[in-house]
């Protein structure tokens, strides 16, 4: 990190590799990316050395702290959560020594935090958010950056007003498989884009948010008011504190959760700020177990032509029920072809048009007579060209991630180096809400059974 800033993926170049499959099933080339890396900038504005302050030490603050500790020089000094035994395994993990709280507010008011990191429920993003910054803490803050639509702007606001770095915790923005389908993508790999096919199923209790609750769980050893935040007063109740998700008072439903994810990806391929219209529909058909977030949400986007791409429609859905083992992608589907980006790459199948009447199938080419197709074929040749001999069969290209590579790490990293070197982040409080606007808004569209106009632009419900 002294001598190289971050491989900030401008273009992920291509390794060495190309695979010719059997006849008759076209020509499949497959390649491993690469990062590039850039010179460090000459200014300095930060210590070498960043030390990390949990918010949160749930599942994914855990899963956020494995990943900023691989990059050189971040060490997490001080852990904040609700639960006793959440902060008592941070110090088994990262020393007995680290500073424990309860209230983050002890936290973010101690000089030996560098930045922090908020993985609370989705309730207490802005407040903990916007308290940080004023306390100059830099922020990473998992997605969806705000529980409700309203928040997103006064959060932007916040880190405009500090001048702080602001990473929004959805690690796909960083990904060298989504900056590489970004620049297939831009070349015209798929023609002209139609039709987005993105779909995230799951098939298992955990992955239905059926989290596990620890048998020490009490009023004694959890801060259940402090857990409420500004939600509705309840009694004590340990399946909302640990499985919170499933609940509207704290999280954001599959939407929130799910949705921001495949958002964040299309709008860093596509150049997108988000669509125009969004309808939603769903329900909860499986797991009756005292929820109100639906286990089954479709969402049908329309977005507006503009420079960066044309108009183009997206199908979007999160089952949780789904007997057929689940599984996600993200498939855009253009005019030439097809691009999948999966966990670990991308791929791009070409398929163009079949225009050619003399291959024949369903047209009305073949009721001609005889005599007549020839001269037609004649006649085709001359005036477009051999398209039989151009189109061909369609080629496929796979490019793969390196063996070892994670893109939670590259995000971290990327929030280190905007921390060191004032590098910009591309997933700030403004590309957030632009992933979690239109997420939240599926869910006011679910709610009220009716479209929802969204502006883009100075993103709100129009």
């Amino acid at each position: 990190m002294k001598s190289k800033r971050r491989s900030f993926i401008k273009k992920a170049a291509l390794g060495s590799g190309m695979l010719i499959m059997g006849a008759g099933k076209g020509k499949s080339e497959r390649y491993v990316l690469q990062k590039e890396m850039e010179p460090a900038p000459k200014k300095v504005s930060w210590n070498d050395h960043i030390r990390l302050g949990l918010i949160g030490c749930g599942i994914q603050g855990f899963s956020n702290a494995r990943a900023a500790v691989q990059v050189p020089g971040v060490s997490i000094a001080a852990a904040c959560d609700l639960y006793d035994g959440r902060m008592t395994r941070a110090q088994e993990l990262y020393g007995k020594d680290i500073f424990t709280t309860r209230d983050f507010r002890e936290m973010i008011a101690r000089d030996d935090i560098d930045a922090v990191c908020i993985s609370t429920t989705d309730h207490w993003h802005d407040y903990i958010l916007k308290e940080a910054l004023k306390a100059g803490k830099p922020v990473y803050c998992e997605k969806p950056m705000m529980h409700h639509i309203d928040e997103g702007h006064g959060m932007i606001q916040a880190e405009k007003d500090s001048g702080l770095p602001v990473q929004i915790g959805s690690q796909r923005a960083s990904s060298i498989t989504t900056h590489k389908a970004k620049e297939l993508f831009e070349s015209g790999a798929i023609g002209t884009l139609m039709v987005a096919d993105i779909v995230y199923d799951r098939n298992n209790s955990n992955g239905a948010w059926q989290y596990s609750i620890p048998t020490d769980a009490s009023p004694e050893t959890l801060d259940w008011d402090t857990f409420l935040g500004d939600a509705p007063r309840r009694e004590f109740d340990k399946v909302r504190f640990f499985r919170w998700r499933n609940y509207a008072d704290y999280g954001t439903g599959v939407a929130g959760d799910l949705f921001v994810h495949l958002f964040t990806a299309l709008h860093i391929i596509t150049s997108s700020i988000g669509p125009e219209k969004i309808y939603a529909t769903g329900g909860l058909r499986f797991w009756k177990d005292g929820r109100d977030a639906p286990d089954i949400t479709l969402g049908l986007f329309d977005y507006a032509a503009c420079d960066n791409h044309p108009a183009f429609n997206v199908q979007m859905r999160v089952n949780f029920v789904d007997g057929s083992g689940g599984g996600s992608h993200v498939k855009l589907i253009g005019s030439e072809g097809v691009m999948t980006i999966g966990w670990n790459g991308v791929t791009v199948v070409k398929n163009p048009v079949r225009t050619n009447p003399t291959y024949g199938g369903w047209d009305s080419y073949a009721t001609f007579a005889s005599e007549q197709q020839e001269e037609y074929k004649k006649w085709f040749i001359k005036e477009y060209g051999n398209l039989e001999q151009k189109n061909g069969k369609p080629t496929e290209m796979i490019f793969t991630e390196p063996e070892g590579y994670s893109d939670h790490v590259e995000h971290w990293a990327g929030f280190v180096d905007a921390i060191k070197n004032g590098t910009p982040l591309l997933e700030n409080t403004t590309f957030g809400m632009r992933a979690a606007g239109p997420s939240l808004a599926s869910n006011v569209s679910m709610k009220y059974g009716m479209p929802i106009i969204w502006d883009p632009v100075n993103m709100k419900i129009g």
